[in-house]
């Protein structure tokens, strides 16, 4: 059941987030509105320049491509915070539309669970437990009670104002391309780039076969200072070349994107390419690839409630491996939800194993003004302060060749600025390792 998905860790009495700001004058808010659509504003990001006019042409082009993402509904849920929840029957799904996939059948027979190689105790901290009926909230489009029936898988349904914050319709729903670092080390995680994204991350050497990786991850609502800008946490599951265009990658965490959704509330989300990001692979269900069979999480939907500064932590556990029979790479949610999963058919690299898997966060940096972002990552403070303050990664571990799960304990954490975030790892017998990251960006140390 999914009350296994969501944990509630070190309960102690609520307290506000100490960078919420406040909100809008009501004039201002009820103008974003008009504009973007029902959503809370959290930050005063300017929503002015993505509701310039459009010319008919290309709003018949954004239509065109919402019709195909969109598929006919059985029912239609609409959730507190304002998304559409469309319930689609699952072989009417986006993924079957891709060319590589004419011919896919989905995989009905559940795949193999990696095993544990060691026993060990309670994968939280001494005093976290469960919190009861959390099933039924830890996605606000569960709140209703309304349930996606058998046979069908929730999808968020996205809108002309959604494509109308991106750059374009081509990039909508996709990660820049990554422009890799010239001063790189050869052994150094892809994710080292000069295009305005900064990092805080653990890793794995280059030299092993991966077959999967897993994470409990720390759930919090940071702040976001440009429209443009995000803040994610995330594992990347990676193979390929770094400094070329067949890098292969999955990717799942959670992430506040204000230009992708709309708002600034973290949520549920998945990536894929098979091209360094250039053309392949979406956020989500925003092209045909992933293939979703679980009828209760619906990818890109918004998780409530989350970790507080100093008060109750929320935490999310993410497991993505390759089905040792079937060789597609599955995601699983909490313990034991079989979320979908990314068909072998997707990729190169990766249709055999991966080379090296990242836990962490990542930032856009846009420097509006010439000054570093202020967005924050994962809580928007700085590892040192530790738990209840600062976001954190616990029981890292990975999938071997017999799809096993095992401990990782010789990984590398890397920062580009330790000033703007920075990353601490360790170790102990009930997070096994683990790591504290983050940050406020923007402060005197990083200007």
């Amino acid at each position: 059941m999914a009350s296994n998905a969501y944990i509630i860790a070190n309960k102690r009495a609520v307290s506000s987030h100490p960078h919420r700001q406040p909100h809008l004058p009501l004039l201002l808010l009820l103008f974003s509105l008009f504009f973007i659509g029902k959503f809370d504003i959290v930050s005063a990001l300017n929503y002015t320049k993505y509701t310039r006019k459009v010319s008919n042409l290309r709003l018949q082009r954004i239509q065109k491509h919402l019709e195909k993402i969109n598929k006919p509904a059985v029912i239609t849920i609409e959730s507190p915070d304002g998304d559409i929840i469309d319930c689609v029957h699952k072989r009417k799904q986006p993924a079957l539309d891709h060319p590589l996939l004419k011919k896919h059948k989905i995989q009905r027979v559940a795949p193999e669970m990696p095993k544990v190689k060691t026993l060990k105790r309670d994968e939280g901290s001494g005093d976290s437990k469960r919190k009861e009926g959390e099933d039924l909230i830890w996605q606000m489009w569960h709140r209703n009670g309304t349930r996606c029936p058998k046979g069908t898988v929730p999808i968020r349904r996205s809108t002309t104002r959604d494509v109308l914050r991106a750059k374009s319709l081509f990039h909508f729903g996709k990660k820049q391309s990554t422009t890799t670092n010239p001063t790189r080390r050869a052994d150094a995680p892809d994710v080292v780039s000069s295009n305005g994204h900064e990092h805080a991350i653990a890793y794995t050497g280059t030299s092993q076969e991966v077959y999967g990786a897993k994470a409990t991850i720390n759930v919090w609502d940071p702040s976001i200072q440009e429209v443009n800008e995000f803040s994610l946490s995330q594992i990347w599951i990676l193979s390929g070349s770094f400094d070329g265009s067949d890098l292969n990658s999955i990717e799942a965490g959670w992430q506040v994107s204000p230009e992708l959704y709309g708002d600034s509330r973290p949520r549920l989300f998945t990536y894929w390419t098979s091209d360094s990001y250039q053309a392949t692979g979406c956020y989500n269900l925003l092209c045909a690839g992933f293939v979703q069979t679980n009828s209760r999480i619906a990818i890109g939907a918004a998780i409530s409630p989350v970790s507080q500064y100093d008060a109750n932590q929320y935490d999310i556990t993410i497991l993505i491996w390759k089905d040792p029979k079937v060789g597609n790479w599955w995601m699983g949610f909490g313990d034991n939800n079989l979320v979908g999963y990314w068909p072998a058919e997707l990729f190169t690299h990766l249709a055999d194993h991966a080379t090296m898997v990242e836990w962490g966060g990542e930032v856009v940096n846009s420097r509006a003004n010439g000054k570093h972002t202020s967005t924050e990552m994962g809580s928007g403070h700085f590892a040192e302060d530790g738990f209840g303050k600062s976001s954190y990664f616990r029981n890292l571990e990975l999938v071997d060749a017999d799809n096993s799960l095992s401990s990782v304990h010789d990984i590398s954490t890397l920062a580009e600025n330790t000033n703007c975030y920075n990353i601490k790892n360790s170790y102990n017998n009930e997070w096994g390792t683990y790591f504290y990251y983050g940050g406020p960006g923007n402060n005197p140390q990083c200007p």
